[in-house]
């Protein structure tokens, strides 16, 4: 008699690394990503089962030993795309840190981006995973990890970066300045209730009209980038010790239950959970 297996349950560990980048390590056997967005870059390889996510308007399935790399402010989701659940590691890395590593004799520097979230290189995700067991047992110096992540991230770049250009490209019927307005509010105003009308008037637009200039200049639209923004700034709350009620309030949630639903669509866990891996003894 054939016996069925269920998946493991959820399980997500992080480990801050140096000059801001954290490792996550995860295996989901339910959880659903909502739609969210990085301020960061975001660069992993699927360790097991299948990832499914949507991001620059396709699907994708991320098998095992494939990448899955997307920009800052990029917006996708993810869910396992079999019963089996999946697991993966993922670095979460500064967009400046990022830049540093560009190769400037390659064409990269300035603002480099992937223009691919989801590639097969199984050469770059054997290294990956190696480098990420590396940097986890025993941690090594600080000067040594930098080294490593640098000299990944500039061969990644390489392979499959590609040449600067503006990644904010003014939609046709909108200039880029208006958009750049609104993203400047709400990054000053995270913790209000923004509304699309407020953000149209700033910009002169329509609010349909705004909404779709935003997310074809940003690659989000203005609801996914304003949590975003608030996610980041209740993480660097959190890391400082404030009570998570405060956090909630502080960061413009309606309330905990809000603020938890939110970080955990957008990070994998609850916000206490998170407070648990990241801030050890807190």
């Amino acid at each position: 008699m054939r016996v069925e297996r269920s998946p493991a349950p959820n399980q997500v560990h992080f480990s801050p690394l140096p000059d801001g980048v954290t490792l996550m390590r995860a295996s989901f056997a339910d959880h659903a990503f909502e739609r969210h967005s990085h301020d960061c870059f975001a660069i992993g390889v699927t360790a097991h089962g299948t990832q499914r996510f949507r991001c620059k308007g396709r699907q994708h399935d991320s098998r095992a030993g494939e990448f899955v790399l997307f920009n800052p402010d990029e917006d996708h989701d993810g869910s396992p795309g079999t019963a089996d659940g999946f697991g993966y590691a993922i670095w979460y890395v500064p967009e400046a840190f990022v830049r540093s590593c560009a190769d400037v004799d390659a064409g990269l520097s300035g603002n480099p981006y992937f223009a691919a979230p989801h590639i097969g290189d199984p050469r770059m995700a054997r290294e990956f995973t190696r480098l990420s067991a590396l940097l986890l047992a025993p941690p090594p110096e600080a000067l040594h990890t930098e080294t490593l992540l640098r000299r990944f991230i500039g061969t990644l770049l390489a392979r499959h970066g590609e040449r600067p250009q503006s990644t904010m490209a003014a939609p046709r019927g909108a200039g880029l300045e208006p958009l750049l307005r609104v993203k400047d509010y709400l990054r000053a105003h995270f913790a209000r209730d923004v509304t699309v009308a407020e953000l149209a008037a700033i910009a002169g637009l329509s609010r349909a009209h705004l909404t779709r200039a935003f997310t074809a200049a940003f690659h989000t639209p203005p609801h996914v980038y304003l949590n975003a923004v608030r996610i980041a700034h209740a993480q660097t709350l959190i890391r400082l010790g404030t009570p998570l009620a405060t956090v909630a309030a502080d960061c413009g949630f309606a309330d905990q239950s809000h603020f938890t639903r939110r970080f955990k669509g957008s990070v994998g866990v609850a916000p206490a959970d998170w407070r648990r891996t990241v801030c050890k003894g807190a």
